[in-house]
């Protein structure tokens, strides 16, 4: 990396540290393409690879302040990259499912509201895709990413298994990525995937 080049990432990094979405937007843009190439290489599933790409950037957002620019921003993103990709090897070498179906790994993820991360355009326009979910899979979001219940407890609430509940959970989750992707610019959906964690 050439002198202008560092120093325009050490604003944009001094810039994150502040809480700016727009440094966050660039920096993601910057180093998204190459760390996706380099997870491939590691999880071989493009699907893999997007669910630790994602989490790999809200634990950017989440520690920003710990950001030391002048210690470098690649090796801070790739030590965050490599723990998640081995975290996710291990496990789908713990569930056989997952092997065959890597997509179903999603949900296990979960919306989660920051108010001070996204402002009042990007919340009405989750709400708007929130909105569009049929009547049950907007109910089961709800219940799990909202008032926090396992799955367990969403199926003995509603009378179904707990796998149509995972299926449901899915699907909405696709959905709200869909509609944002379909309707509004990538830096809405950059605001979306901040609301998106892998539970453990």
């Amino acid at each position: 990396m050439n002198g202008g080049n560092l120093l325009e990432q050490n604003l944009l990094l001094l810039q994150l540290r502040a809480g700016q979405m727009a440094a966050f937007n660039k920096l993601y843009t910057m180093y998204s393409p190459r760390l996706y190439v380099h997870l491939l290489k590691f999880l071989k599933s493009p699907e893999l690879v997007e669910e630790v790409l994602q989490e790999v950037f809200v634990r950017v957002w989440q520690n920003r302040e710990s950001i030391v620019p002048e210690k470098g921003f690649n090796s801070f993103l790739y030590t965050i990259a490599h723990n998640l990709a081995i975290n996710m090897i291990k496990k789908i070498n713990r569930d056989r499912a997952l092997q065959m179906e890597v997509w179903a790994s999603s949900i296990s993820y979960y919306l989660h509201t920051e108010e001070n991360l996204l402002d009042k355009e990007r919340m009405a326009i989750i709400n708007q895709a929130i909105a569009t979910l049929t009547p049950k899979r907007r109910e089961i979001l709800l219940f799990c990413k909202v008032e926090g219940k396992s799955y367990k407890e969403v199926a003995e609430l509603l009378g179904i298994s707990v796998s149509t509940v995972s299926n449901q959970l899915v699907n909405a989750l696709q959905d709200i990525r869909t509609f944002i992707v379909k309707n509004y610019s990538q830096e809405y959906l950059l605001g979306f995937l901040l609301f998106v964690h892998l539970a453990h």
